[in-house]
């Protein structure tokens, strides 16, 4: 496996349960968020209603919406989202169909995660949209998705994996109320339980190390309700 690449998004459409569930673990581990949709209807709806930085689908989906099938609704819509197809079908004429729809690289089941992985990344970086959402900042702190540096009114902050997941998702989210539960979703495994105090603990670390040399604070405690990322010197909260 490479190193941590970021806080990358990734979309898998996957129906086998097992192996979405696998994809994601291993993914998660390298700091991708992930979202798995399990149908093609499902799978559609995300793809169009939230930003990825790439989509792996897999060829054969049950009922009526397949993967080809949305490939080339994507497309059709102008959609640009890297795409890398998952199949058990090897045939070269399936491969070329699945590169014809619209699928930016095609991998054949059974495959090794770590190949996934890095055909995954080789498409991020090849894509426009990586190169112009890399670097995001708020206030005087600044983050670099691909070079994973982060530094407030140029001081280098040093972060844990973690750590800098949950920053990059904070950043990702700014002015936006984020629950336990949607960090634990997206910067933890789901087999974590809510009422763990493991969100508190990662905050509580992350704002010592950003406010270390006396800046004031960016993250903002939302009364019984979570955590909000904000450069307002004076944020509504929950009382």
């Amino acid at each position: 496996m490479s190193e941590l690449v970021g806080a990358w998004r990734c979309l898998i459409i996957e129906d086998d349960e097992e192996n979405a569930n696998y994809i994601a673990r291993e993914l998660k581990d390298l700091g991708y968020q992930t979202k798995i949709a399990r149908d093609g209807r499902a799978g559609m709806e995300l793809a169009t209603t939230a930003s990825w930085e790439v989509i792996i689908l897999d060829r054969m989906l049950p009922n009526e919406v397949d993967g080809l099938s949305i490939l080339t609704a994507l497309r059709g819509m102008g959609n640009k989202t890297p795409v890398l197809v998952l199949s058990a079908l090897s045939a070269l004429d399936q491969r070329v169909r699945g590169l014809k729809a619209g699928g930016d690289d095609y991998l054949t089941k059974p495959f090794a995660i770590s190949e996934l992985a890095a055909r995954a990344e080789a498409l991020i970086r090849r894509s426009s949209s990586v190169a112009e959402s890399r670097k995001l900042e708020i206030a005087d702190l600044s983050l670099d998705l691909a070079s994973r540096r982060v530094e407030r009114a140029g001081r280098l902050i040093t972060l844990q994996p973690r750590e800098f997941r949950l920053l990059a998702y904070f950043m990702m989210n700014p002015d936006r109320v984020l629950t336990r539960t949607m960090l634990l979703e997206s910067v933890w495994d789901y087999r974590f339980d809510p009422q763990t105090n493991v969100i508190d603990v990662h905050v509580s670390r992350l704002r010592g190390k950003l406010e270390a040399a006396g800046e004031r604070p960016l993250i903002h405690t939302e009364r019984g309700t979570g955590y909000r990322m904000t450069a307002d010197l004076q944020p509504n909260k929950k009382k």
